[in-house]
C-alpha cells in the first residue's frame, strides 16, 4: 500500500514538515511518483522497527503513548516454553491459544501472520521478533501484545541471523498505534539490560511491572531532553 506524505505524518504522529526534513536528508524510505513523494507502508514498518532509524526518532521526539506497551501486554498474554518445528506451526499454535481471547478467527489470523512473514521476516534482531498482520483486526480502541518465549531460541530470518528468544505478537486497532508499538518494541530490543531480562523468560507477573518501569524511564528521558 502506497502512502502520501500527509498520511505518513499522521501515522507517525509528527508534522508534515518533519517528514519532509527526513525525506530531504534521506532518513526515511520513499520514492518519487509523477513528481510527488510516496511511501511504501511495509518499508515504513521496517523503518520504524529499526531502533537506530525510525524507532530512535520516535524516542527522541516522544512520539509514542506512555505505557502503551504495558497496556497491550496486559490485554494480551505471556506464553512460556512453546515447542514447534516450523513457522506456520508455531503461529497456528499461538493463535489457537489467543484468538478466542481477542475474538479473532484462528485460521484467518494464522494465515495473515504467515503471509506477512513470507513478505519479509518480522525479526528485529538481537533475538526479538514482532509477528503481525498487514491488517488491523481488533475492534475498539485497544491493542494487544502476546509475548511468547519458545522452549529454545529459533531461526526466524532476522537480518543479524541471530535466533529469536522472545516474540511479541502484535495486534492493533489502527495504523498510528501499530507503528507506535512497533517503534517501542524496537527500542526495547536495543536495550541490553532488557534483552538479558527477556532471556530469563519472565512470567506475566514479572514482565508487566518491568515493562511499566521501563516505559516510565524512557518517558522521563524524553522529558529531560
Amino acid at each position: 500500500m502506497d502512502l502520501k506524505l500527509i498520511e505518513v505524518a499522521e501515522l507517525l504522529n509528527v508534522s508534515e514538515q518533519t517528514v519532509e526534513r527526513w525525506v530531504d536528508s534521506s532518513l526515511i524510505p520513499c520514492y518519487q511518483f509523477q513528481g510527488q513523494t510516496r511511501f511504501n507502508r511495509l518499508e515504513i514498518e521496517d523503518w520504524v522497527m529499526n531502533a537506530s532509524q525510525g524507532g530512535q526518532r520516535f524516542f527522541e521526539m516522544g512520539a509514542w503513548n506512555q505505557f502503551g506497551l504495558y497496556r497491550a501486554i496486559h490485554k494480551g498474554n505471556v506464553i512460556q516454553d512453546v515447542d514447534f518445528t516450523t513457522k506456520d506451526e508455531f503461529i497456528y499454535q499461538i493463535m489457537q491459544q489467543i484468538s478466542p481471547q481477542l475474538s479473532l478467527d484462528t485460521e484467518v489470523v494464522s494465515e495473515l501472520l504467515s503471509d506477512r512473514e513470507k513478505l519479509m521476516s518480522t525479526g528485529l534482531g538481537h533475538g526479538i521478533a514482532v509477528p503481525h498482520t498487514r491488517d488491523f483486526l481488533l475492534k475498539g480502541l485497544f491493542d494487544a501484545v502476546i509475548v511468547v518465549f519458545p522452549k529454545t531460541p529459533v531461526e526466524w530470518g532476522s537480518l543479524d541471523n541471530q535466533p529469536v528468544h522472545s516474540f511479541f505478537f502484535l495486534f492493533s486497532c489502527d495504523g498510528r498505534r501499530h507503528l507506535n508499538l512497533l517503534a517501542k518494541i524496537a527500542h526495547l530490543a536495543s536495550n541490553p539490560q532488557a534483552l538479558d531480562f527477556l532471556k530469563t523468560k519472565p512470567h506475566r507477573q514479572d514482565l508487566l511491572p518491568y515493562i511499566k518501569n521501563w516505559e516510565s524511564s524512557i518517558s522521563t528521558s524524553v522529558c529531560l531532553v
